[in-house]
């Protein structure tokens, strides 16, 4: 009796062994189902793997919302991408790849989008031949409608045997949009930056409010500051009088002169004000950004604040994303409507104002308001700037737009 016992409980461990080792992600998740994840029960975990993210810091977080989109569409938890630590996009051996987890933490991700998206490590795949290559189409006959007819075809029982389904050709940017900004903007508030990247910010952000609190002979209570982030680099004026030319459109580009004069009629600013400039200095013709402001404003960059050495200690990325977070918690925004680092955040910063239950968001009176020196507003100020979360598509977030709500 007993050495019966003792086969049947045996026969047992070994079946759950041999289970196991098969079905390594045979784990509860959530499967997503007419628009929202719901638990599953002993459901195998699937992925989705994407090319290297690539191009400027904010290109890069709406290629990554992209993918994680696309990998929520598809029932799958995308695989942590690689980022890329430089601008270079032209030479590939160049890009300086980075994981996701040196610049944004993982853990928080996962846990502020849970139930919405989801991120895995490689190594959370049990068997990484079990997958199916799969080539993004492209070119102008790649419509919106092809698109979205190969993403259903992904979610297909036919597919749903691979464990992994790897994309290869473009850049996620460059992939059709099929989502509002308000899927975007969930993905983006997921994105909160590693300690130490945290830390360089607040040490940029105390200097620029020491300095404030000594211009203004106060130190009781926290300096308020302005951030402007001017694009007037030698390559942006390249760029956008390109797109000035093929869009028939006049507002893009602003000269130094423009947005000096325009930030100084903005009606809130009550001297001395402070003014951080979020330039990349060594790509500036002009290197005289900190002459020519009103009287009362007091305009300060990295290199006058001491801080040189500390954003070159970094790649690119780096340095965009502590710029980012910097102009992010100012007091108030200037920027240009067709570059996407002002876009996101301006997004950002919209959310932020909204949370607050403001009743007119357009108003001289917001908490974070945020301005466009490239479009003129009242008195020949810069246009007030709110994004529109209800549109349907990151068009106007991605590429650009006059259209900025207020």
């Amino acid at each position: 009796m007993n050495s019966l016992v003792t086969k049947c409980l045996f026969l047992i461990v070994m079946a759950l062994i041999i289970r196991s080792l098969l079905l390594p992600n045979s784990i509860s998740v959530r499967v997503f189902e007419n628009g929202e994840f719901k638990p599953g029960n002993n459901v195998r975990r699937k992925f989705l793997e994407v090319p290297q993210i690539v191009w400027g810091l904010n290109n890069q977080k709406i290629a990554f919302a992209r993918a994680c989109l696309t990998a929520r569409m598809l029932n799958r938890s995308l695989l942590m991408p690689s980022l890329s630590a430089s601008l270079f996009y032209k030479e590939i051996d160049r890009l300086q790849p980075i994981s996701f987890d040196k610049v944004f933490n993982f853990e928080r991700f996962n846990s502020l989008c849970d139930g919405f998206v989801s991120m895995s490590r490689y190594s959370d795949v049990g068997n990484r031949s079990n997958l199916i290559e799969v080539q993004k189409g492209s070119g102008r006959r790649w419509t919106l409608e092809r698109d979205l007819d190969q993403l259903r075809e992904f979610s297909k029982r036919d597919y749903d045997a691979y464990e992994t389904i790897r994309v290869v050709g473009k850049n996620p940017f460059l992939w059709h949009d099929h989502w509002p900004v308000s899927d975007y903007a969930k993905v983006f508030e997921c994105l909160v930056l590693v300690d130490e990247i945290l830390k360089e910010a607040n040490e940029v952000v105390s200097k620029i409010r020491e300095f404030g609190s000594e211009i203004t002979q106060n130190s009781s209570q926290q300096t308020p500051y302005v951030a402007i982030h001017m694009r007037i680099e030698k390559d942006w004026m390249i760029h956008c009088k390109k797109l000035e030319q093929r869009s028939n459109v006049s507002n893009i580009c602003s000269s130094k002169e423009e947005i000096t004069t325009r930030v100084a009629n903005i009606p809130t600013l009550k001297p001395p004000t402070t003014l951080y400039l979020a330039v990349a200095n060594e790509l500036l013709e002009d290197n005289s950004i900190l002459n020519g402001w009103k009287e009362g404003m007091h305009p300060i960059d990295k290199k006058r604040l001491g801080l040189t050495d500390l954003y070159k200690k970094h790649p690119y990325l780096i340095q965009a994303a502590i710029d980012y977070e910097v102009c992010l918690r100012a007091d108030v925004f200037v920027g240009n409507s067709y570059s996407t680092f002002s876009s996101l955040l301006v997004l950002e910063r919209t959310q932020k104002t909204l949370k607050t239950n403001m009743p007119h968001p357009c108003g001289n009176n917001v908490r974070w308001p945020s301005y466009a020196y490239n479009i003129e507003g009242e008195s020949n100020a810069p246009q007030l700037w709110i994004t529109n979360l209800s549109d349907s598509t990151l068009q106007a977030i991605s590429y650009g737009s006059s259209s900025v709500s207020c």
